[in-house]
């Protein structure tokens, strides 16, 4: 493999590429993924233009919030990754937003019911407890989440067979949001059809979306990517399936839970 030039020239170029924030663009002519059909950028914009005061949870770079139009009178916005903080404030500065960096598990630094909107598109977790905690009487939590089994075939391409996933069925979603309080009235899935074209995507997503394969690095993976970069070549782009769901959710407008 070490004398395969091709391999050796895409494994760097995927490498040494940044993968700060949430945008995909270096995989543009390299990879694609269909988008859910609910359109959750365009529904965020709705809820925002209505909202008095709003969270997005897990901004990342904050790509989707800086597309809002007409920003609530109040908005912030929560990062865990380090790299990803400075990157998310000066894309919501515009926005007047404020940008908190949070550590990851930790309760949400917010007083009880101080948004009457809260957001998050692909959270790591979600916090549902502390997601009702914070949002008001008659507020609404919106969230584009990953489903199980995301890309389960690039996965298994590095890791080898793996068990049914276990963790981000929509339906575990559901009953948690119930047990926290809220009432779901929007439940939404979709199987997303994902192509890499070449071994540099690859090592770039598994670098951005590090659940894929935890503790990804090149060095150790070098002969399962070899593998898949022959493959690539020999049956043309690789093909796998990302899984998305929607689910929206209200806090019942009376004070307290149930």
């Amino acid at each position: 493999m070490d004398t395969d030039p091709d391999f050796a020239r895409l494994i760097v170029e995927g490498a040494a590429a940044p993968v700060e924030g949430w945008a995909f663009d270096w995989l543009a002519g390299r990879a694609t993924e269909e988008r859910p059909p609910w359109g959750y950028a365009r529904m965020v914009a709705e809820r925002m233009a209505t909202a008095d005061a709003a969270l997005d949870v897990d901004t990342g770079g904050g790509e989707v919030l800086a597309e809002v139009p007409r920003p609530p009178r109040l908005l912030v916005a929560t990062e865990g990754w380090p790299p990803n903080v400075p990157v998310a404030r000066r894309a919501l500065r515009p926005l007047g937003a404020t940008v908190v960096a949070v550590t990851p598990d930790a309760p949400l630094p917010f007083r009880d019911a101080s948004f009457d909107l809260v957001v998050s598109r692909h959270p790591v977790r979600t916090d549902w407890p502390e997601t009702a905690r914070v949002l008001r009487p008659g507020g609404t939590f919106l969230s584009q989440q990953i489903g199980p089994g995301t890309v389960r075939e690039l996965s298994e391409a590095i890791l080898g067979p793996l068990p049914p996933p276990a963790q981000r069925h929509p339906r575990q979603a559901v009953a948690a949001a119930r047990a926290a309080g809220l009432t779901v009235v929007d439940l939404r899935e979709a199987t997303l059809r994902t192509v890499f074209n070449d071994i540099a995507a690859v090592v770039w997503f598994l670098r951005k979306v590090v659940w894929t394969v935890p503790g990804f690095t090149v060095d150790r993976y070098r002969p399962q990517l070899y593998a898949l970069h022959r493959r690539i070549l020999a049956e043309g782009p690789f093909v796998a399936h990302a899984r998305r769901f929607l689910v929206e959710a209200h806090r019942p407008a009376r004070s307290g839970r149930s």
